[in-house]
């Protein structure tokens, strides 16, 4: 178990796998799933998933040329989007994999406080 499991956010992975779900189905373009993300979360499976979508969309001129690379990444998605559908967390290899990023993400805020205003401010300026 993770540390971070003492708050259950089964609910909120749940709701990104059906965000996974309608990328991969095409119903749901990767910048809408992005925006839909639970608010104010601080889960590592949900924020490493932010960063997989997003790079999902950066990659999209490489997933246009090569089919192979397209594929594996769409197969990397649906195994993320499986785990998150059973509400689990995703395995440490993988969610390490994204330290990285963790300071970056730019996971949707809440705007019910001044934290919230600011980054949904920085996200407006940066599209």
């Amino acid at each position: 178990m993770h540390p971070e499991e003492s708050v259950d956010y089964k609910k909120q992975r749940q709701k990104v796998a059906k965000l996974y779900y309608g990328v991969l189905t095409k119903k749901l373009p990767v910048r809408e799933a992005l925006i839909r993300f639970p608010k104010d979360c601080e889960d590592k499976t949900v924020i490493v998933s932010w960063h997989a979508l997003c790079h999902l969309e950066a990659d999209e001129d490489i997933r246009k040329r090569d089919s192979l690379y397209k594929e594996e990444q769409n197969n990397y998605i649906e195994f993320i989007a499986h785990i998150l559908q059973k509400g689990e967390a995703l395995p440490e290899n993988i969610i390490n994999s994204y330290i990285p990023y963790h300071d970056e993400a730019l996971t949707p805020k809440s705007n019910k406080n001044i934290k919230g205003i600011i980054s949904q401010l920085k996200k407006f300026i940066s599209c």
